[in-house]
């Protein structure tokens, strides 16, 4: 689990341009101070948030928890790629509002227990985005509600399986990889206290 909140703005601004606005995302042209006393305009990708999960189901067999994998084809990366469930956060939403809310249009599950993982930037060189990652279990199957333009095939993979997958670079989505493997040593942590 994640501790602490965001640190205060460090840049002093001086100027801030909407550059292009978007359905998912506006960028900004700013003009700004940084700690160090560099003063530099930054095109910035600004972007409301978004939510990741990990939807698993313990298994019985020696392989442990199965995880929840989505497949759908990403333009931008020109491939059907293996990702967890994962969306933005609406205006006025919470952080596990919008998880529920995910997993459910995006897969059909439900779940009765919600963990905070962790949180990232994915790329904050440029990108404003903070990803918010979720443990989901006591999963409850029901029906889809996907977007008009969501193709989505769902697979529940053997954990092991899973690490496999974005070890051999067959899982190349960035933060399914940087869940899978909190899960793996969550999970991990989790046997050696039983």
């Amino acid at each position: 689990m994640y501790i602490g909140s965001m640190p205060q703005k460090l840049a002093k601004i001086f100027s801030t341009t909407t550059a292009f606005h978007g359905r998912v995302f506006n960028i900004t042209s700013d003009e700004i101070e940084e700690p160090g006393g560099v003063k530099v305009r930054r095109e910035i990708v600004r972007h409301p948030g978004s939510v990741v999960i990990m939807a698993v189901k313990d298994s019985n067999s020696k392989t442990g928890p199965l995880l929840l994998l989505e497949r759908q084809y990403r333009y931008a990366a020109d491939a059907r790629v293996w990702e967890l469930p994962a969306g933005r956060i609406d205006p006025g939403e919470s952080h596990l509002a919008a998880a529920k809310r995910e997993l459910l249009e995006e897969t059909g599950f439900t779940a009765s227990k919600w963990q905070s993982a962790l949180r990232f930037y994915p790329s904050p060189g440029f990108l404003d985005e903070l990803m918010h990652v979720f443990l989901a279990r006591d999963l409850q199957a029901g029906k889809a509600h996907p977007e008009d333009d969501e193709r989505i095939t769902v697979r529940f993979f053997p954990l092991p399986q899973v690490v496999k997958m974005a070890l051999s670079g067959k899982i190349i989505d960035g933060k399914t990889l940087a869940s899978i493997f909190w899960l793996e040593r969550f999970v991990r942590s989790l046997s050696r206290t039983k």
